[in-house]
């Protein structure tokens, strides 16, 4: 009986046993319901095959699909002082803090990196909107000058990729600081002669729309990014009218002249490339892939020299012949 039992049950029911799916497969897309596999989400940058809403991706995803070969370097940035106001709402800023690092799996809500993108050098920097809502606080300040200095010494354009909804209230008037020390950095660069290009991406709002993220020698927005200092709800509110339909989108902007392209994710990489290398006086990209010299030569080379031993061969049959018919 025990052998039925520890034996032979456990077998079969580890046999016909349902098998836990887990939660992470599918993904349904909130603008058109359409689940979603998560390697064909993933493969279109988290863009929806159907109605190609732009989800969120982070700056982790991005960078892995923007640079060449899913290669780049992280920049490192100087960490400022934790809480510095000693602030606590319903819970204290580092208990926050703490929580947004473990859901996200990034330290904080910026990534600069370094690397190429069609073979161009760039560094750039991207706001992550799942940690604490990309909020804009004193490690953001120091990511971007640090990627602004990074690129002053590389002589490389910078691209900042945006999404937040605004200055870091745990953080007070130590955040809303960042708006002049970025506006101060972005100098830096026009005095460098490099270029700025700025990518908004959904949502793009408040102090950073205040500053670096409307200061960009190229203003690019994601399609249907929303684009604003003060919500649609809070504009509604305050006239108490009702706004035109997509108001503050990236679209309603681009035809009111505050943005210079509204580019689709998947067509991003080849069109910044396009536009860095005009503003660098470069000729254009390399579409595709030829064969390295060396190895093209060396394959001559051997056929060369195969060639030449089978007419040495010959030759010396050609010789061997007359002389066995002699013999005969």
């Amino acid at each position: 009986m025990n052998w039925i039992t520890n034996y032979v049950r456990p077998t079969i029911n580890s046999l016909f046993s349902r098998k836990e799916t887990p939660d992470n497969l599918w993904t349904k897309c909130p603008e058109c319901g359409t689940m979603l596999f998560h390697r064909e989400l993933k493969n279109n940058q988290n863009v929806c095959v159907s109605c190609d809403h732009h989800m969120h991706i982070t700056p982790r995803d991005r960078f892995t699909a923007l640079f060449d070969g899913g290669i780049f370097t992280e920049v490192s940035v100087p960490a400022p002082i934790e809480d510095p106001l000693k602030f606590k709402d319903q819970k204290r800023y580092p208990d926050r803090m703490k929580a947004a690092q473990k859901s996200t799996g990034e330290k904080e809500a910026v990534l600069v990196a370094e690397g190429e993108i069609g073979r161009t050098p760039i560094v750039a920097a991207a706001q992550d909107f799942s940690f604490m809502a990309g909020s804009m606080g004193m490690y953001l300040g120091n990511a971007f000058i640090a990627g602004v200095e990074r690129a002053i010494e590389l002589k490389r354009p910078f691209i900042m990729f945006s999404a937040a909804g605004g200055a870091r209230m745990q953080e007070g008037i130590l955040s809303l600081m960042q708006m002049p020390r970025t506006t101060v950095a972005i100098e830096m660069l026009k005095e460098a002669g490099l270029p700025y290009i700025v990518v908004l991406t959904h949502p793009t709002t408040g102090g950073v729309t205040a500053s670096y993220a409307m200061l960009g020698d190229v203003q690019i927005a994601e399609p249907n990014a929303l684009i604003c200092f003060a919500g649609p709800r809070v504009i509604e509110q305050t006239i108490r009218e009702k706004l035109p339909e997509g108001f503050q989108r990236a679209e309603y902007l681009l035809d009111h002249g505050m943005l210079d392209r509204v580019t689709h994710r998947t067509s991003l990489k080849g069109e910044l490339t396009t536009i860095l290398r005009m503003l660098g006086n470069q000729p254009a990209a390399v579409a595709g892939e030829l064969p390295a010299p060396a190895k093209v030569e060396e394959a001559s080379e051997e056929e060369a020299t195969t060639a030449t031993a089978v007419e040495t061969t010959s030759e010396a049959e050609s010789e061997n012949t007359p002389q066995e018919e002699q013999q005969a």
